[in-house]
């Protein structure tokens, strides 16, 4: 095999092709497939070229936070220039070219690639060292594609800590903000069109807004709240202060906001905040917390009947109202429910003038029958 040695000959031959635009595509997959057919090799950048020297200014002195070695490392990669990152982008699609050719080449497709490979940019020049179980052309080709989109994205980092600081003042884990946004740039490359003539980061700082709008959505909440009552939830709030009025009504907030009322009604329920009991609060001392200002020192214990949502009376009373008057008599005989003691199956035989069997089966019949959810959460507390 052959190496295009040095990159700049590749460059030279993409910056011709990029003179017409409309005939850019075409010309670039046949080069694409001419190259593959010599089996020729793209020379790969070394990574340390596109980052400053070591001990230059970057370098840290003393122990430092994860964020703060993070910085430091982004820091130390060079920036691009608008030509440095037009002749990288014209790369990366001729790249791509080359992979899709090698891949019908083979009767396979950009998804047969998913979980098959994998490397670590610093081994790009041994092949041996990439885990690959795909055709040794075909990963090649990958690992070439790939190590270049790496180079525009670490190149572009910067971008990631310049706009995570707008969410700074949110209860956000910076570093999952930092993960999901260094994801997003493998996405915004993907999608970059060097032919509009626009810079990179231009493009980029919508896909990293995107990105860190997604995560607040997903988790920024204890519950997860559905986007679209997060999104009614601002109209609401900006409603509300319009109207001037903290408590004004569905019905006010939902003509104000120009929303349905259920959708309002939705909203300022999901708008209820979550605290947990073992949180320290501000003013409660030694840093104590819900627990301590809602705890009940009575000396009967914690538990009162009152704190139940359904007394037990009050499900029983609801289930026995399922039972037919017959069930329901025999039920009340055999437990005691408001009799003075309980009866036997032969005395509940002898009042009915049934046999003791044909009890035993209208008992089992109205005991399935309060099997019931309200009943249960009624007796629950009781067990």
């Amino acid at each position: 095999m052959k190496l295009i040695n040095p990159i700049k000959d590749l460059d030279e031959r993409l910056d011709a092709l990029a003179v017409g635009l409309e005939e850019f595509e075409n010309r670039a997959r046949e080069l694409a497939r001419e190259w593959n057919d010599g089996a020729l090799d793209l020379e790969l950048d070394d990574p340390s070229a596109w980052r400053k020297p070591h001990g230059g200014p970057t370098r840290l002195i003393g122990p430092a936070s994860i964020e703060d070695q993070l910085r430091a490392e982004i820091d130390s990669i060079l920036p691009m220039d608008r030509d440095e990152e037009s002749r990288l982008a014209r790369r990366i699609e001729f790249a791509r070219y080359r992979l899709e050719d090698a891949l019908r080449r083979e009767g396979m497709t950009v998804e047969d690639l998913d979980g098959q490979v994998s490397y670590d940019p610093s081994t790009y020049r041994d092949l041996d060292l990439v885990s690959c179980q795909l055709p040794g052309k075909i990963c090649r080709r990958w690992v070439e594609l790939h190590h270049m989109r790496t180079e525009l994205v670490e190149r572009n980092l910067y971008l990631v800590l310049i706009n995570v600081e707008r969410y700074s003042h949110l209860s956000l884990p910076r570093l999952d903000l930092v993960q999901e946004g260094s994801a997003a740039l493998f996405r915004a490359v993907d999608g970059f069109d060097w032919r509009r003539g626009l810079l990179f980061r231009t493009y980029a700082v919508h896909w990293l807004n995107q990105a860190f709008r997604s995560f607040l959505y997903n988790f920024g909440q204890t519950v997860r709240v559905p986007v679209y009552l997060q999104k009614a939830q601002k109209h609401v709030k900006a409603a509300l202060e319009r109207l001037g009025n903290p408590n004004a009504t569905v019905a006010e907030i939902a003509a104000e906001a120009g929303l349905g009322e259920q959708l309002v009604e939705n909203s300022l329920a999901a708008m209820r905040s979550t605290l947990s009991v073992d949180a320290p609060l501000p003013g409660v001392e030694e840093g104590g917390g819900l627990s301590d200002i809602l705890g009940d020192e009575a000396p009967e214990g914690l538990y009162s009947t009152d704190m139940e949502e359904v007394s037990l009376e009050e499900g029983l009373e609801e289930a026995m109202q399922r039972l037919s008057e017959r069930e329901r008599y025999v039920v009340e005989m055999r437990f005691g429910i408001g009799k003075e003691r309980e009866h036997t199956l032969s005395e509940v035989a002898q009042e009915l003038g049934v046999s003791l069997e044909r009890v035993r089966q209208i008992q089992v019949r109205a005991i399935s029958k309060l099997r019931t959810p309200v009943l249960r959460k009624a007796i629950d507390p009781f067990l």
